[in-house]
């Protein structure tokens, strides 16, 4: 019997291994040059001409010192006049002050006041109010030239004086227009405004308070 010995079996042949494919490399993308935006040249500035000053023109200024008048602008003012003139020349002028209203009427006499058709000196006791009625006569020198007769109501003493005042400035503004910025800059043709302050709730006056007690 004869045996195959393993010198005598056929041999399997193993393909040889084939080396793998080497993948390609990726070829770079061809850069697209970018359009450069034109520049555009700015616009050149008109050239404005100086013009020279003759330094004797111009005022010279030192420092502390005032402008002149003649260098400030002339402004047109037209002031308001209040007064009023009726046909038979009584001018006649409303002031107020406080609570008080006064009606005031200013013609040509020998300077007699009459307030509520009671002599000045009777109706108002104290010198000061005296003389501040008068003041706006004394201004213009036309104190014993005029004749002043007032109706006044409301309000007390210092208020009625107040209110006085102001109807006399008024009435000698529209008598003698001309005389307006003299009676305006010594103040006789602005209102006072001031005024009585109200009671508050809570509260004994205005701000007084009632009186505090701890037990």
């Amino acid at each position: 019997m004869s045996t195959d010995t393993p010198e005598n079996e056929p041999v399997e042949e193993t393909p040889a291994e084939q080396p793998a494919a080497e993948t390609p490399a990726p070829t770079p993308e061809p850069e697209v040059p970018v359009a450069a935006e034109p520049e555009v040249p700015a616009a050149p500035e008109p050239e404005v001409p100086a013009t020279e000053v003759p330094s004797a023109s111009m005022p010279e200024l030192e420092i502390g010192s005032a402008g002149s008048a003649d260098t400030e602008m002339s402004v047109d003012f037209v002031p308001i006049y209040r007064g009023k003139v009726d046909r038979f020349g009584v001018a006649m002028g409303t002031g107020r002050r406080k609570s008080s209203v006064a009606r005031v009427r200013i013609k040509e006499g020998s300077g007699k006041i009459t307030v509520n058709g009671r002599d000045l000196n009777e109706y108002f006791c104290i010198e000061r109010d005296r003389e501040f009625i008068k003041a706006p006569l004394r201004l213009l020198d036309c104190e014993g030239s005029v004749d002043v007769v007032v109706r006044v109501n409301g309000g007390g003493t210092t208020g009625q004086t107040g209110a006085i005042v102001l109807g006399i400035g008024r009435a000698l503004q529209g008598l003698r227009p001309e005389s307006h910025h003299e009676l305006s800059a010594a103040g006789y043709l602005t209102r006072d405004s001031r005024m009585v302050e109200r009671k508050k709730y809570g509260y004994r006056k205005a701000r007084r308070s009632f009186q505090f007690s701890k037990r």
